[in-house]
């Protein structure tokens, strides 16, 4: 299993940044091989993308969401994988979106390419177009505001931060001073 942690701050209020994220079928314009993402449900979505050179379909669960704080997922097949969003006031215009993926490469190439770091260089890169895309718009396309608890059960996810916390997390811990929370391993 390999992990990938980044943080980008990006020049909008908290509400557009993570209303903007919740718009899954949009992801193929920032994010490089994503080549659709169709909305299943409310909490489902498939994905068609290249990955180290190998196209992958595969669906994606939510396992938690709340709005302006966090979005958790998990794959339900292969390539597995599972990570959460969480956002971060700054202040009125300006919020930390800070990921944390887990991820299993399968075969030579998938996992040359972990070795590499190429997936990690493509997650950063991906971050840092996210930025450019709201930014540059300055407001959403839309948004899903509902609340998914966590779901009982689900696979373990990264949690970089108590849900409930709108402090940024301190740098390399996922976790706000004061928090008390342990380096996410």
């Amino acid at each position: 299993m390999s992990t990938i942690e980044y943080s980008v701050d990006v020049r909008v209020p908290i509400s557009v940044a993570y209303n903007q994220w919740t718009q899954f079928e949009t992801f193929p314009e920032f994010m490089e091989g994503v080549e659709s993402v169709k909305q299943l449900t409310d909490t489902r979505a498939a994905w068609r993308a290249e990955i180290a050179g190998v196209k992958r379909e595969f669906e994606t669960e939510i396992t938690e969401q709340h709005p302006d704080k966090r979005v958790a997922w998990h794959t339900l097949d292969k390539p597995k994988h599972s990570g959460v969003v969480t956002f971060h006031r700054l202040d009125d215009t300006v919020t930390r979106i800070t990921l944390e993926m887990v991820y299993d490469p399968e075969g030579f190439v998938e996992v040359a390419g972990d070795w590499l770091q190429l997936v990690r260089m493509r997650v950063e890169a991906d971050m840092r177009r996210f930025k450019e895309f709201i930014e540059s718009r300055g407001s959403e396309t839309g948004a899903w505001r509902g609340d998914v608890p966590n779901t009982p059960g689900a696979s373990a996810q990264p949690h970089t931060r108590p849900a409930d916390s709108d402090t940024p997390p301190l740098p390399g811990t996922g976790y706000p001073e004061g928090s008390g929370g342990a380096s996410p391993a």
